[in-house]
C-alpha cells in the first residue's frame, strides 16, 4: 500500500505569482505532484483551457456540487465561485501522490480546519510590496479597473492572514521563491 501523499496549499493575493510558481513546481518529477483543478463560475480568460486551468461551470452546477458536499473548500471571490473537488484530492492522496492546491485564503483556512491531522503543508506567497502587486495585476491585462481595485482591497486583508500558514515566501525573485518552496516540500517528504 502506498504511503498517503502530502497535501500542499499555496495561497496568497491575486497577482502574487501563485500560478507561475505552481507550474514551475509541477515540472519537478521527483516531487510527484498532482495539481487539483478547481471549479469556478467565472468566465474563461484568453489562453485558459477548461479542465486544465479550471473546470468552468455555471452557477446552478456549482450550487448543486456544494449541496452534495462535493468540495473540500469553496468560496466566493470577486463575484465568482471557486471550489476544490474533494473526491479527486482524496483519491490522489490515497494513491500516494502529493497534491498541490493553488487557492485563495478563505479556501485555505477551510482546508486548515477540515484537514487537521492530514499530512498538510501550507505556504503563503507574499509580494515584495504593494506597488509590485499592482503592476502585476495591471500587467495581466485581463480585468477592468474595478476588479483590480477589488483584488487590491482583498489583498490587504489577505496579507494580514499570512501568519496563519506554516511558511511565508516573498516572491521578489521567481527562481528563489520556487526553490524555497521546493525545499520546504522536499523537507516535509523526508
Amino acid at each position: 500500500m502506498a504511503k498517503r501523499g502530502l497535501l500542499i496549499v499555496i495561497s496568497g493575493p491575486s497577482g502574487v505569482g501563485k500560478g507561475t510558481v505552481r507550474e514551475l513546481l509541477m515540472g519537478d518529477r521527483e516531487l510527484d505532484l498532482v495539481y487539483s483543478v478547481s471549479y469556478t463560475t467565472r468566465a474563461m480568460r484568453p489562453g485558459e483551457k477548461d479542465g486544465v486551468d479550471y473546470h468552468f461551470v455555471d452557477e446552478t452546477t456549482f450550487r448543486k456540487m456544494v449541496a452534495e458536499g462535493g468540495f473540500l473548500e469553496h468560496t466566493n471571490f470577486v463575484s465568482h465561485n471557486y471550489g476544490t473537488p474533494k473526491k479527486e484530492v482524496f483519491a490522489a492522496l490515497e494513491e500516494g501522490h502529493n497534491v498541490i492546491l493553488e487557492i485563495e485564503v478563505n479556501g485555505a483556512h477551510q482546508i486548515m480546519k477540515k484537514c487537521k491531522g492530514e499530512n498538510l503543508l501550507t505556504i503563503f506567497i507574499l509580494p515584495p510590496d504593494r506597488e509590485t502587486l499592482l503592476e502585476r495585476l495591471v500587467g495581466r491585462d485581463t480585468e477592468d479597473p474595478e476588479v483590480i481595485k477589488a483584488r487590491l482591497e482583498k489583498a490587504s486583508r489577505e496579507l494580514a492572514m499570512a501568519k496563519d500558514y506554516d511558511y511565508q515566501i516573498v516572491n521578489d525573485d521567481l527562481g528563489k521563491a520556487v526553490e524555497a518552496i521546493r525545499s520546504l516540500i522536499r523537507a516535509r517528504l523526508g
